[in-house]
């Protein structure tokens, strides 16, 4: 039976499938998705519930994969679009967890934001913590968590840059609030940059997620397709469509 290249819901909603190996199968998460238990009711587009709902039914796609369950290991803001790595069973979700919470992967990010950068690379070790005023925000707080994110500017043009952030740990919205903190805000950040009158989507993307396989003890390099996203923000294409091409200006 052969394999679909994407996981597709019944109500025709499709999640491009952009790896997959005996444990992991890793998706190119749209924005808008909420990486949330499956009991958490407060949006409809959920993506753990639609995930386990299409299990469960017997969906061709997992149908074709034998598939009995699949959770996701890693969170990404549901602003965010990108890569995202879904274990296909307890045991690889267990061992995949442990390589996260060690800080033994390499997420690698790509965001368009406000203001010409100055710094080529710069490193960011402010800590974060959760903002008194607003459910859901963080701030930089001296009492924190440790929080550390690397980054490189790729581009500078027309009053916005082109950066590719290396987050070190995984604090909420590390990434966001720390280019905050540097004068930098994401661009269409509806919580930590300026507002905006119409709703565009969030200029973050992650990229690309790297790890040894804790079974095969092989490494691993899952990638999305950049091209795309690069020029929506109006930057040039350099090179082919991986952030390791994208160079500083």
């Amino acid at each position: 039976m052969a394999k679909p290249t994407d996981i597709e819901l019944p109500n025709g909603v499709k999640f491009p499938i952009i790896h997959e190996d005996h444990a992991i199968l890793a998706i190119d998460k749209p924005a808008g998705w909420m990486c949330a238990p499956t009991n958490w009711q407060n949006t409809g587009r959920n993506l753990q519930a639609a995930l386990e709902s299409s299990v469960n039914h017997g969906d061709y796609w997992a149908r074709s994969r034998n598939l009995k369950f699949l959770r996701f290991i890693h969170r990404l803001d549901a602003d965010t679009s990108g890569v995202l790595l879904l274990a296909k069973s307890p045991g690889a979700l267990e061992a995949m967890s442990e390589l996260f919470q060690s800080r033994d992967v390499e997420k690698v990010y790509l965001a368009a934001v406000e203001g010409e950068v100055k710094a080529d690379e710069w490193t960011c070790e402010a800590p974060i913590g959760p903002a008194s005023s607003r459910r859901g925000v963080m701030r930089i707080d001296e009492a924190g968590g440790d929080a550390e994110t690397l980054f490189k500017t790729l581009q500078r043009q027309k009053g916005r840059s082109l950066v590719e952030a290396r987050p070190l740990t995984g604090r909420t919205h590390q990434i966001r609030v720390h280019l905050k903190e540097a004068g930098h805000p994401i661009l269409h950040d509806p919580i930590y940059g300026k507002a905006e009158g119409r709703k565009q989507q969030l200029a973050l993307r992650a990229v690309k997620v790297v790890y040894r396989d804790p079974f095969r003890k092989k490494p691993v390099c899952v990638k999305v397709k950049v091209a795309k996203f690069i020029a929506a923000q109006g930057f040039e294409v350099r090179g082919g469509s991986s952030s390791n091409s994208q160079q500083p200006t």
